[in-house]
């Protein structure tokens, strides 16, 4: 059977196979991706996010079908949690040295980045001998509120990464100016952005909510946040999916099996 006859008749089996289309034209044609429901742990901080989107075909390319991708995962259960992942990574209790806790934090949407908002207690202290006792002595001490700017992008095709940059510490006299020095700042935000990254990356995983049909042929080419209302986070991830028409055939046929099961 020539190409243009198997081409047309596999979009035929389409239309049969998933009746839910956007359009009746091959050119529009949309696969729903039904909301899919993630649970994972980190840090011991149990965390659920859902996920949902659609691929739409945009164009042609031999014998494949092109289809752009669009994720959206609602965050807002991180964003409850996400003091407890800070703790996870700054809060620490050294005898002589740092003591760090951390009392409140938030993330909320800065399209088309996230703000991470923490505030925590600092303390610096020095240990020397004297008379053959240890001296333990505070240097500084008192509480801040520290802004981190998080925006997300794409690392290789697969994975997204974040960005930090600190913003405008709130802090008086020499805690500020502690905290403000660029060893300091750029500590604290190595922290945050380790705290963030691994719960994102495992929010983000394709495998956990495309079919498989699609899992291995997407890619993800821009991320961002963005307020899905009420000040809750979400990401949204535009990508690209390669298929054959049979492989389009079989991406129908697991959504409309998903579909079903919900």
């Amino acid at each position: 059977m020539p190409a243009g006859k198997k081409s047309a008749r596999a979009f035929v089996l389409l239309l049969a196979v998933h009746p839910l289309w956007l359009s009746a034209r091959a050119e529009d044609l949309t696969f729903q991706i039904p909301p899919v429901k993630n649970s994972f742990t980190v840090e011991n901080q149990p965390i659920t996010v859902t996920s949902s989107g659609a691929i739409s075909r945009v164009a042609k390319d031999g014998e494949r079908e092109i289809f752009r991708l669009t994720l959206t995962t609602d965050l807002s259960n991180l964003q409850q949690n996400v003091a407890g992942l800070l703790r996870s990574q700054l809060d620490r209790s050294d005898q002589c040295g740092e003591r760090i806790a951390i009392q409140h934090a938030t993330l909320s949407p800065m399209d088309p980045a996230g703000l991470l908002t923490a505030q925590l207690h600092y303390e610096r202290w020095a240990c020397a001998k004297a008379f053959g006792k240890q001296i333990v002595k505070k240097l500084v001490a008192g509480s801040a509120v520290v802004p981190v700017k998080l925006t997300p992008s794409v690392d290789g095709n697969k994975a997204v990464r974040l960005e930090p940059e600190i913003g405008t510490i709130e802090a008086d006299g020499s805690l500020g100016d502690l905290l403000r020095s660029p060893s300091i700042g750029a500590m604290l935000c190595e922290k945050v952005r380790a705290a963030i990254i691994s719960a994102i990356q495992k929010a983000t995983y394709l495998n956990a909510t495309l079919p498989p049909a699609a899992q291995s042929v997407a890619t993800i080419q821009q991320a961002k946040f963005k307020d899905a209302g009420a000040g809750r986070l979400a990401l949204v991830l535009d990508g690209e999916v390669r298929l054959s028409p049979a492989q389009a055939q079989l991406l129908a046929s697991q959504l409309k099996a998903r579909g079903t099961s919900h």
